[in-house]
């Protein structure tokens, strides 16, 4: 939101040099997040249908009785001031959505419950859950430098691959025989998950995500350090607060090399630099509890919208 509003047309304001200015300021809150990131996943060339995309989502905004957000205020509590200096209407960060209607689901594809019998006979905080969205694609040297890459790290791991996210394949076929071998037992493909549920599970020590701003929501709330590998949109601007700023997983930065990944898993897995990074993610996790709990700040700006809405009710007159 701060992006699009502070700069909605390059030639207005000027991506290169607001960005640069943002990134010397030292007593910047986004200082060390590189907001170059942010600016090549936004486009550095962006076309003049998204540059109008953004003035018009901008203008709705600042036009609306009121922005709703799904996000946790301790997570972005130095940002929404600032969002606010842009929007005049009230802000109500009422995340994360799925603690607050923890029945529904948003899945788009069947999921594959019997991991989870799999996950039951793991240790705790063992498994490594891979899934990296319902959106990407990899292509053929990426999933078996992927596949190698778990295989070498000796952890148990619950992979999801999703059918049709391979070029060139429709599932599997392109993981060799070999690679069924050197992993045995330790490892669990499947087709899609119940990722609420895997999250939370008690085996689940890791996961390995494009840090889509859903999955950072789920993986937060159940205080599980993250390996964040970012492809596009909002992905790698969560990355960059996740191992940067709260400190609560890593980045697997650039090519995906076998070697490099198998060597990021056992850092986070199992040396005491993940060590560190699970306290960290614990933590989170009691903050976004009683951020839903009485008087906590999920809680009260519900209650808060609730009151704005209602008073936006006409006055109704009482029969006689």
């Amino acid at each position: 939101m701060l992006a699009f509003a502070a700069f909605p047309r390059a030639n207005e304001q000027g991506y290169v040099t607001f960005t640069d200015s943002l990134i010397q300021d030292e007593t910047h809150e986004l200082q060390s997040l590189k907001l170059r990131d942010l600016l090549i996943t936004m486009g550095e060339n962006p076309s003049d249908t998204i540059l109008e995309l953004r003035a018009a989502t901008t203008s709705a905004t600042r036009n609306s009785s009121a922005i709703i957000v799904n996000t946790i205020h301790f997570l972005e509590e130095e940002i929404l001031p600032k969002i606010q200096e842009y929007f005049p209407e009230p802000i109500f960060a009422i995340g994360p959505f799925h603690k607050l209607a923890p029945s529904s689901s948003s899945s788009l594809l069947k999921e594959d419950t019997g991991c989870t019998s799999w996950l039951d006979k793991q240790a705790s905080r063992s498994v490594l859950y891979v899934s990296l969205g319902s959106v990407a694609s990899m292509n053929e040297e990426q999933l078996l430098e992927t596949a190698m890459g778990l295989a070498m790290s000796e952890r148990p791991f619950l992979w999801v691959v999703r059918p049709g996210s391979v070029s060139c394949a429709e599932w599997l076929e392109l993981l060799s025989k070999e690679f069924q071998e050197i992993i045995g037992q330790r490892g669990c493909i499947v087709k899609w998950a119940p990722q609420k549920e895997v999250l939370a599970h008690g085996a689940v020590g890791g996961f390995w995500t494009h840090c889509g701003w859903n999955s950072t929501l789920e993986s937060i709330c159940e205080g599980v350090p993250m390996l964040c590998w970012p492809v596009f949109g909002d992905q790698g601007l969560d990355a960059k607060y996740i191992s940067h700023k709260w400190k609560i997983g890593l980045e697997l930065e650039g090519k995906l090399e076998r070697g490099k990944i198998a060597g990021a898993i056992r850092r986070l897995m199992v040396e005491e630099e993940g060590e560190v990074i699970r306290q960290k993610a614990s933590a989170f996790k009691e903050r976004a509890e009683q951020s839903l709990g009485t008087g906590g700040s999920t809680n009260s700006s519900l209650d808060e919208l609730v009151e704005l809405i209602l008073s936006f009710q006409p006055q109704c007159k009482t029969a006689d």
